[in-house]
């Protein structure tokens, strides 16, 4: 029995050792001094066409693998790990793979889709609101 308590609290006393070194993991990425990098959304920018999404915003460099974030201040530098509630809300919620090898191309296209899309909804919001002030006006009802 006594042996059976040393092995248990040697393979206790050995677990916070080895979740310290799980979380010492550092990456690299391997990027050029200056990757070039495409808005994806305001204050966000992916590297152009790059095998995996290397995000920069709020002067860091981010990458996300298997579910976890890592961030570098200059992209060759190395990304360590950053716990989930340190990530910035605007890249955490991004569905991973949306941006890998992303293009500008790709970005104008988007953007294009949401302007029109914004274009859209104005028009459908300004065509209610006048039919909601021509119904109050001659006292009409929109059945």
């Amino acid at each position: 029995m006594t042996r059976l308590a040393v092995a248990l609290a040697l393979v206790l006393s050995l677990l916070p050792a080895a979740a310290r070194a799980q979380v010492d993991v550092n990456i690299h990425l391997g990027l050029p001094a200056a990757p070039p990098l495409v808005v994806v959304q305001p204050g966000v920018q992916v590297v152009e066409n790059y095998q995996e999404e290397v995000f920069f915003t709020n002067g860091w460099y981010w990458v996300r693998r298997d579910d976890r974030w890592w961030r570098a201040r200059t992209p060759r530098a190395t990304f360590v790990y950053v716990e989930p509630r340190r990530v910035p809300v605007a890249i955490y919620r991004l569905p991973p793979g949306q941006y890998k090898h992303w293009r500008k191309a790709e970005a104008k296209a988007e953007r294009r889709e949401w302007k029109e899309h914004e274009k859209a909804e104005r028009k459908e919001w300004k065509e209610d609101r006048k039919r909601e002030k021509h119904e109050r006006k001659h006292g009409h009802h929109g059945d």
